[in-house]
């Protein structure tokens, strides 16, 4: 067995796998279809197929030869008692993980984490608080005995696309732990599946943030919440939900700290949505489209920052469109400051003209710092709760001294 992986991680992966190849000779036989017919300069339109959109006669049938192999295989896979046997929840063998193990079923999860969840895939990240990263149980009893020391104040860690709770710690630093050294706070972590829609995640956040405050061991007198990249827009989306359900937790929320966060979303996600389009240009490339179609509900999120249901259900989430987002403004009586990186640098004209093309990389500094073309869409957060670091990379956002005096200033 692979260095760190479970057998349930074995069983997953090859589970997807299966899918995939799938999916690929799907592909291939669309593809195939399309050469085959009239060559056509024009584009015109595709000829009909055979029942059910396939290819016909002996090709036909090596084509569902091959589907039916991968359908045996997938079969023998769910019946292989062993194996079946060694197919628990996910955070069941949590307890015998590594980083390594987290790091590539987190990443797994972004890109395919939709899919996982919705075939039953023990690699599908169940949302849970972690601390060290151990899924916390959320019974007053037990959190006693885990924080013998806990004071009233906590701060949640909530991180970004393809990543774990455990990635918080960069170049031996952690935001959470110094902040526990410095200013006493208690740092729980949100470990959840990125590849789910956020408006998903932020309700089963909320659901959990209630939990937590009512098992607690102390009053919850001080809730902060630091979210980076796609972990600030689950905050918003919890802070929403819970409100709408009417928990008490949003009460003792104080500060959300956004490092990175695209509030209104990712270039890079509104250029893959782009070229979801050319596919359908021409009927030679449009077999292809459905390699755009491939990416997460959580990804496609993120081509503006959508934070509640309405902004996908009923509606291709794959089509190229306007913004159209609903409005869910910052929470008037909590604290939000927003850190941006770019990276360029404020001094020369190159610097500055660098920054403001590639922000950190992955979002733009007007992004981060919530600001919109349009005057009514950009977040009311005042001046001196916005700051930029230059020459810092996304990732950078997480281990920077700078950042984290930044986060401190505004926690004291």
């Amino acid at each position: 067995m692979p260095k760190h992986l479970t057998p349930a991680d074995i069983y997953g992966f090859a589970r997807l796998a299966l899918h995939g190849a799938g999916e690929v000779t799907d592909l291939v036989e669309d593809l195939h279809q399309t050469i085959a017919a009239p060559f056509d300069v024009l584009g015109a339109s595709r000829p009909s197929r055979t029942s059910g959109g396939r290819t016909s006669g002996i090709t036909g049938l090596v084509y569902r030869s091959i589907q039916a192999g991968y359908t045996a295989v997938g079969w023998g896979l769910d019946r292989t008692r062993d194996l079946a046997a060694a197919v628990p929840a996910i955070e069941h063998s949590e307890r015998h993980s590594s980083p390594q193990r987290e790091a590539m079923v987190a990443a797994v999860n972004g890109v395919q984490g939709d899919f996982l969840a919705a075939t039953q895939n023990p690699l599908a990240i169940k949302m849970a608080l972690r601390s060290g990263g151990k899924p916390l149980v959320l019974q007053q009893d037990a959190l006693a005995a885990q924080f013998p020391a806990a004071g009233g104040r906590v701060v949640l860690l909530i991180h970004g696309l393809c990543m774990n709770d455990l990635q918080w710690q960069r170049r031996g630093h952690d935001h959470g732990a110094a902040l526990a050294r410095d200013l006493g706070y208690t740092p729980l972590y949100l470990h959840y599946n990125t590849g789910a829609h956020i408006s998903t995640n932020g309700r089963a956040c909320a659901d959990l943030l209630e939990r937590l405050a009512g098992a607690w061991p102390q009053p919850l007198d001080e809730l902060a919440i630091i979210g980076h990249s796609m972990g600030g827009l689950v905050a918003r989306s919890a802070v929403h939900y819970g409100r709408q359900a009417g928990h008490t937790w949003p009460g003792r929320l104080r500060k959300i700290i956004f490092l990175g966060t695209p509030h209104h979303g990712s270039p890079w996600e509104q250029i893959g949505a782009w070229l979801g389009k050319a596919p359908g240009k021409s009927r030679y490339v449009a077999p292809f489209g459905r390699l755009t179609r491939a990416r997460s509900a959580g990804i496609t999120d993120l081509r503006y920052g959508s934070l509640v249901d309405e902004d996908w259900a009923g509606s291709d989430r794959f089509a190229h469109g306007p913004d159209l987002r609903a409005d869910v403004p910052l929470p008037k009586d909590v604290e939000c400051c927003v850190v941006a990186g770019s990276l360029g640098t404020a001094g020369t004209l190159r610097g500055a003209a660098k920054g403001a093309l590639l922000g950190d990389g992955l979002v733009t500094v007007d992004s981060a710092l919530g600001i919109h073309a349009d005057p009514s869409r950009s977040l009311l957060v005042g001046e001196d709760c916005r700051w930029v670091g230059y020459n810092l990379g996304h990732l950078d956002l997480l281990g920077s001294e700078a950042v984290y005096e930044q986060i401190k200033g505004w926690l004291a």
